[in-house]
Formats: C-alpha cells, structure tokens, sequence
C-alpha cells in the first residue's frame, strides 16, 4: 500500500512562507513535511488553501527554533504537539508526529513520536494521509495516491473503529465525497456511517452546523444528500422531514441561473415546507440570526408563488426586496416539479435584472393635507395607499397618484364614521 510519487507544479515547497518554515524544521536530525489537504488539493490541481505542517521535532523544539529564526510562535494546541507560526503573515500550524493511545468519542490521548506510518494511519481518509516532503516526494502509507485517482473517499483502517473514534467523521465522509468522490459512496464506509447513524446525536450544533454548510455548497452535493437520506441519515441531524428530490432541484436551478450556491437556499429547499420547519433546522444547526431570518422568510407561504404573472412578480419583489424575493422564488421553483420546463421560473427569477421597484411616491404630507390628522390614522392610511398604488402597478402620473390618495382618503373616513 506504502509508495511515493514526484508532485509537479508545486512552486510553495521551494520558494516562500511554506519553505521558509521547511527548511526551519528539516536540519539537525529532524524532518518536517507538509500534510493533509494541501497535499490532497495539490495532487487533485485544486487551489490550496491553509497548509498544515508535521514534524518529528517536540512542540518545545519548534518553538525554540522559532523565536531564534525571529518567527513568532503560537501555541494553539501545544499539548496535542500544534504550535502556529506565523511567516510573513501567513499560519502555518506544525504538528508532532503522534499516535493515538486511546481514543474516546473526540478526545484521545496521544503519544509524540517519529513513525510517519503511525501518524498518518491516525488521519480519518486516505486522501487526508498523505505528506510531501521539500523535495516535492509524497509519501503514501495509507493507499491515498490510488483512492485520489478514483475519487474515492474511503477511511483509514477499520471504518467502523475510525466512526466511533469521532461521530463527525460521518458527515466528513459525505462531505469529501461531495467535494472530491465520484460515482457511489464507498460501500464499506456507507455501510459503517448507516450502522453508526446514531452517533451523530451525540454531536454539538455547532460541529454539525460546520460540515453540513460545507457539505450542500459541495459540487455533488445533490447526490451526497440522496445518499444520506437513503441511509437515514439526515432525521438525526434534522429532527424533521427532509426533501432531497427539492434539494436537487435547488442546485439545478442554482446552476440555471448561473448563481453562486447557496448554503441557507439549499437548507430551505432540504428541510422547510413550512417556517416551523425554518425555526427547528435554525436551531437545530445553530444557525446566525440572518440565517436564521433568511430561512424564515423562504418557507412563509411559498406557494403563493406558484403561476404568478409579472404584475404579480412584481409586487412580491416591491414587498420582499431582491434577496428575499429571489430565495423564495427558487424554494417554490424547487418544489414546483417543474423538471425541465424551466422557462417561466427562469423569467420570474430574473425580474430583478429586469426591473427594478421604484420607492412609494405618496408622502404622509399627502395625506395630511387632505385632512388626516398625524399618528396612528396616518400610519394606516399610507399603508391603505400604497397597497393601491401595488395594484395600479406602480402608477407615476401626478393625476393617478392624485386619484389614489384622494379614494384612500375617502376610503379610511367611510370605514371610520360606520
């Protein structure tokens, strides 16, 4: 299973900030090389972003060798061996060699070591296990090299032992699979996220907040979340009935209008049918309040937008404004079934670039001169206007405007002497 393999095009390893701290670690009988996902990313040609580093040196050593190379040190997590350093404003977080001891759901003890083996068979995929040295060789022990070139995600070792190790690990597994896999979950890892489904109660909101806001922004994410929901895994995470059919049809729409995903969109088309749904899933993920408020807004009455004509579009749009507007608009269109007769929701989406809500002309002002005293009368009469100016489709001449007020007025005065 063990091999290497030369990674081209890796300019990082040899010149800057990474280097920099390579060169700092790899001398006096110590050996330092960069792991986990900037490894996967850079075999797989996609950009990189933090890049993590192991070394066989003590946590102590490296801060030592640190503070004399004038490299300011954080220790973030210096008793599980992490140090941060900071190198022209970049963090680069070093890590001893280790080896579990003994695990405990997210907990484990760990010994520091020098077995680059045992450190990466450690790691939950083997995508994750792999490392590159400063001669741009990467090392495999885990079989990472052959699973990276199937787009296969599969765990290290025993996938059950690995599961209950850290429940987590089973919406990682989704997770990966959507951003990286191709084709079917590995059967082996499937099988063993079913058997652990229970598990996942056991984890914090907010460590199931963060996977799964990665998770359905994924590229396959509609196939991931089919998965899960064929495994029964989305009722612990959700607490409520999930639609992954909608969902599916959330991120063609997405992809239709040539919009960036949309993690709380995709929730709403997943998990909300009605705004209890929104409130449970927000606090079920621990959602912010403008999630929150974002998720609320999709799943009130969204279909009422069923079969609308644009005069109709447009008052929706003049009363939620762009964002809400669309949200809505792209719940309904999931959930319609529409399949590939997409044209009308294609045009009701696009309104916004095609129109834009002008501001309600009438003034309180208005109002007051055709007699409406100042305070509450005068509040409901501007919101009796302007649902006719809505109406009137948004009328501008003085003379309309002048209509509206003066029958709004003698509207509210009829109602009030009855």
């Amino acid at each position: 299973m063990s091999g290497t393999r030369v990674l081209s095009d890796a300019p990082w390893l040899s010149s800057g900030p990474a280097a920099r701290v390579l060169v700092l670690l790899n001398r006096n009988g110590e050996e330092a090389r960069v792991v986990g996902g900037a490894v996967r990313n850079a075999l797989m040609n996609i950009p990189i972003g933090d890049i993590d580093i192991a070394t066989t040196a003590l946590p102590d050593e490296v801060v030592r060798r640190a503070k004399a190379a004038g490299i300011k040190s954080v220790p973030t997590g210096i008793d599980h061996g992490t140090v941060t350093l900071v190198v022209e404003g970049h963090p680069f977080e070093i890590t001893t060699l280790r080896e579990d001891t003994e695990t405990f759901g997210r907990k484990a003890r760990v010994a520091f070591g020098r077995d680059w083996v045992r450190d990466a068979e450690r790691r939950d995929f083997t995508i994750n296990g792999l490392s590159v040295d400063a001669d741009s060789v990467v090392h495999d022990h885990v079989g990472g090299l052959d699973d990276i070139a199937a787009r296969r995600i599969r765990f290290i070792g025993d996938p059950d032992q690995r599961i209950a190790e850290d429940y987590l690990r089973i919406l990682r597994f989704f997770r990966f699979h959507a951003a990286y896999g191709h084709g079917e979950p590995d059967r082996a890892g499937y099988l063993a996220c079913i058997a652990g489904r229970a598990g996942l109660t056991s984890l914090s909101a907010e460590r199931i907040r963060m996977e799964m806001l990665k998770l359905v922004v994924a590229e396959g994410a509609a196939p991931a979340v089919a998965a899960m929901a064929d495994g029964g895994l989305l009722l612990p995470i959700f607490g409520g009935v999930t639609y992954a059919g909608p969902f599916a049809a959330m991120v063609a729409a997405e992809h239709e209008l040539g919009l960036a995903p949309s993690a709380v969109r995709r929730l709403g088309a997943l998990a909300v049918a009605v705004t209890e749904d929104a409130r449970r899933v927000a606090t079920r993920l621990r959602l912010s309040n403008a999630e929150t408020k974002a998720l609320d807004s999709m799943g009130h009455r969204w279909w009422r937008l069923y079969d609308m004509d644009e005069a109709r579009a447009r008052r929706r749009l003049y009363r939620l404004g762009e964002e809400a507007y669309r949200d809505r608009l792209l719940l309904a269109w999931a959930r319609s079934g529409a399949g590939h007769h997409v044209r009308p929701w294609r045009e009701l989406a696009t309104l916004p670039q095609r129109w834009q809500a002008p501001k309600f002309p009438l003034k309180a002002a208005d109002f007051v001169a055709r007699g409406i005293a100042e305070g509450p009368a005068l509040g409901h009469v501007l919101t009796l206007a302007e649902d006719a100016w809505l109406a009137a489709d948004f009328p501008s001449e003085p003379a309309a405007l002048a209509g509206i007020a003066d029958q709004t007025v003698a509207r509210f005065t009829r109602d009030h002497r009855l």
